[in-house]
This record gives C-alpha cells, sequence and structure tokens, in this order.
C-alpha cells in the first residue's frame, strides 16, 4: 500500500468515526466502537478494523515498506545507466536497447524507476530563449508530393583519444513519416547526390523536394528572390526529375519534419552507440529505420511503411529511373595521381599501371569499393574499405619489369666479403654422435 491509498484508507475511517460520534453524542467511545456497523460504513473487513482498533484506528505504513532487495533485474547495469545519463540520454526505450545489448533479461519498467530517481545525474539542458514573433502554422502535403532532406553533424571518438566527424543524411516523407537515414565521412555535394539517389531508390521520386539553402543546392538569391540553383545540383535535379523548394532563410521549422528525424536519430538511434565503421553504422541505421517505419506513429495516425506503400507510392512518387545518366551520380569521378592513387572519403586507392586514362569512376558498395573507366564500361580494380588511413595497393598497380642500369666501363673496383661467423647452438651439447673432446 502506497502512501496515497494509506491517505485514502485513513481518510474513509475518519469520516466513518466523525459520523457515528455525531450520533451518538457523548456516549461515544472510540475503544467500544460496533466493529460490524463501522464495516457497513467503510466497506473495509471486520478483521482488518479489529487490526485499526489497537492502533486507534490510525493507519500505519506496512512494516516492511521501505526496504529493498540487495539484488534487482539492474544489479551488475547500474553503471551502464549511469553512463548513459551522465550523456543525456533519458529515454528508457534506448536505454534498455543498450541493456538488452549486454544481456538486460528485466522489463522496462525497472528502467524508467532507476531513470526517474537518479535525474540528478543528466547534465542541465541549455537555457531557451522566449519564443519571438507569431505563431507558425502547420502545413500538409498529398501522399508522395513532398519529401523534406537535411543533414546532420556527429562527433566520433576512437580509442586513441582523437576525433573526428561524420554527416547524417536524413530524409523523409512529409506525407507518411517514411524515412531514410544514411552516413557519409563528409556532406560533400557527391554524398547528397548519393544519398538522395539511394532513398529515391527506396521511397520513390517525389514532386518536390524541400531543404535549406545549403551551399550544395544553391548559390543565393537574385534580385526578386528566387534561388539561383548550383549547376551541378540543377542538372542532377533535370536528370532524376523533380523539383526543389527552399525553404526562408533562418526558418528552420519550415522542414520540421526532417529537423525531428535528425533529432531523433541522435537521442535515440545514437545514443550511446559503439560501431566499428561507417559501412556497419549504416547497416545498424538501416535497420533501425525499417523498425521505426513498421511502428504506429501518432504525428501522422498511420504506419509510415504501410502508408507509404499502399497510398505515397501508388498515387504521388514515381519509381526512380536508373538510367546511364542518374547513374553517374553514383560514381563520383576522380583524377589519378602520379603515384597512381586515387582518393575517396579521405583515403587513397591504387589504379592499375596498365590503364592510361587520367580519371576515372569509383563507388563504395557495402565493405568494397569499385574502380571502373569514365565510361562504366571496364572495372580497373577493387578494394577492401577497412577505413584506414594506409594507402591501399592493387594487383598491377606498377610496372613490373623497371629500368636497371648497368656499367659502361671494366669494373676495377674489388672488394672483400668475410663469412659470418660461426654462432653457437645451444642444443650441441645434446648431439650424441659428436665427437667428444678429453
Amino acid at each position: 500500500m502506497n502512501e496515497n491509498e494509506r491517505n485514502d484508507l485513513q481518510t474513509t475511517i475518519t469520516h466513518a468515526l466523525q459520523e457515528m460520534k455525531a450520533e451518538a453524542g457523548d456516549s461515544f467511545d472510540i475503544t467500544k466502537v460496533n466493529l460490524a456497523e463501522l464495516e457497513r460504513r467503510t466497506g473495509i473487513s471486520r478483521k482488518r478494523l479489529r487490526k485499526l482498533k489497537k492502533d486507534g484506528f490510525v493507519v500505519k505504513p506496512h512494516g516492511l515498506s521501505g526496504r529493498k532487495k540487495e539484488k534487482t533485474v539492474l544489479t551488475g547495469f547500474e553503471g551502464v545507466i549511469d553512463g548513459l545519463l551522465q550523456k543525456g540520454v533519458t529515454n528508457s526505450s534506448v536505454i534498455k536497447e543498450r541493456l538488452d545489448e549486454n544481456g538486460y533479461q528485466g522489463s522496462l519498467t525497472p528502467i524508467k524507476t532507476y531513470v526517474s530517481s537518479h535525474m540528478d545525474l543528466v547534465p542541465a539542458k541549455r537555457q531557451l530563449v522566449a519564443p519571438q514573433g507569431n505563431r507558425g502554422r502547420r502545413y500538409t502535403s498529398g501522399p508522395g508530393e513532398s519529401f523534406q532532406m537535411d543533414w546532420g553533424f556527429v562527433t566520433v571518438e576512437q580509442d586513441s583519444g582523437s576525433t573526428y566527424r561524420v554527416a547524417c543524411f536524413a530524409m523523409i516523407c512529409h506525407h507518411c513519416g517514411e524515412r531514410y537515414v544514411e552516413f557519409f565521412p563528409n556532406a560533400k555535394q557527391e554524398n547528397l547526390f548519393i544519398g538522395m539517389l539511394h532513398a529515391f531508390l527506396k521511397m520513390g521520386v517525389p514532386e518536390h523536394v524541400l531543404t535549406d539553402n545549403m551551399k550544395s543546392v544553391t548559390t543565393g538569391r537574385d534580385s526578386e528572390g528566387h534561388p539561383i540553383w548550383n549547376n551541378e545540383y540543377a542538372g542532377f535535379m533535370s536528370a532524376v526529375g523533380f523539383e526543389t523548394r527552399l525553404c526562408k532563410p533562418r526558418h528552420p521549422f519550415t522542414k520540421g519534419a526532417v529537423e525531428r528525424l535528425v533529432r531523433f536519430v541522435k537521442n535515440n538511434f545514437l545514443a550511446g552507440r559503439t560501431f566499428g565503421s561507417i559501412t556497419d553504422l549504416n547497416y545498424e541505421a538501416w535497420r533501425w529505420c525499417d523498425r521505426q517505419n513498421s511502428l504506429y506513429h501518432d504525428g501522422v495516425y498511420c504506419i509510415p511503411h504501410e502508408e507509404h506503400q499502399e497510398r505515397c507510392l501508388l498515387s504521388g512518387a514515381v519509381p526512380l529511373d536508373m538510367d546511364s545518366a542518374v547513374r553517374l551520380y553514383l560514381w563520383p569521378e576522380r583524377r589519378i595521381s602520379f603515384d597512381g592513387f586515387i582518393n575517396y572519403e579521405g583515403r587513397r586507392f591504387g589504379v592499375p599501371y596498365s590503364y592510361t586514362g587520367k580519371a576515372c569512376r569509383v563507388s563504395r558498395q557495402e565493405f568494397t569499393l569499385y574502380i571502373y573507366t569514365p565510361d562504366l564500361k571496364r572495372k580497373l580494380a577493387e578494394h577492401n574499405v577497412t577505413w584506414s588511413r594506409h594507402d591501399s595497393f592493387c594487383k598491377d598497380q606498377y610496372a613490373v619489369k623497371q629500368p636497371e642500369e648497368f656499367p659502361t666501363a671494366p669494373v676495377s673496383t674489388v672488394i672483400r666479403q668475410s663469412s659470418p661467423p660461426p654462432s653457437a647452438d645451444s642444443f650441441d651439447h645434446f648431439n650424441f654422435d659428436k665427437e667428444v673432446e678429453w
């Protein structure tokens, strides 16, 4: 019985006793209360009323209340939870996922109780300023009509203590909430194109994409406020077949759906996560997206994956036509250096010596990096993507027969090389066939 239940029970008994005292007058004696009448008024069993009568009808807590077990289902996992709380992770579902990876067998309720009683470990949030201006107005879009995209950035800590930054590409269907997330070493324009094409392959091509004024998309606006498209991005829009709409500068909540998705990825998927490589991280991110897309979401009143398959792909978004012009965006062009390497995602990969061209195209697919000719008709090399900073050489990267110099005049200088001194073998004294010296 908790404190609220005790208070309710005490109120009921006190009210009944006051009624009985008002009816009996001065002859009322609490030690001689008719328990049968009190049972009728309160609905409490006579057995329990006898126990309460010994305490003067004062409801006291149970003798074992407040005691805690020495070992609980969370014993041994407190350090993991405390570490997540100190990083600002307070979502019990996220904490349970991390504990399940470490062998946790309990339910969600003990985690919620632990988190609520250890909120002092959570770092203080930054002070929010008061909202300015008038209120915004929410808007809706039809099935497959509008997608929203944005970049998010995360700092990665290595075992050596150094840090680097990775970029998170996020795209979401504004109608149903179907989402796509992919991580890249950087947020260059070529990675933007690759991320968008991967999302279009899974979600279809919408009528337009809503994004902010990133440099990869626009170079500015003209005197009338119309966007001036980046030349490469304008060609990409024409090849794929969609339009782009830009948010008002410094007005991010126009595309609030993808802004919320980026925050959800950071607070839910990335919270307390450890990964081996960006390829592994992407596999985990895609599984996470599939799991989230198959859950019911109150914000859109549907299951995103079902709604997207039944309505968005049938009435709005169209399948991506992967023709030769579009395929080139998945294979960025690279210049070959004088020593036979191309640079991709901050690492160098070798190209065979037999290829005499100065440029090639490259694509990372899962754990393999492929290098092709500019027309994508011949494969030059393939490398295992280890994400190591060391150069990756390929077979026949350098000529087998290299120039060798020979003397042009008789060699008259002679030097002598002595034989190396014999080394004492520690097993010689076990050689019984050897003649013994006396």
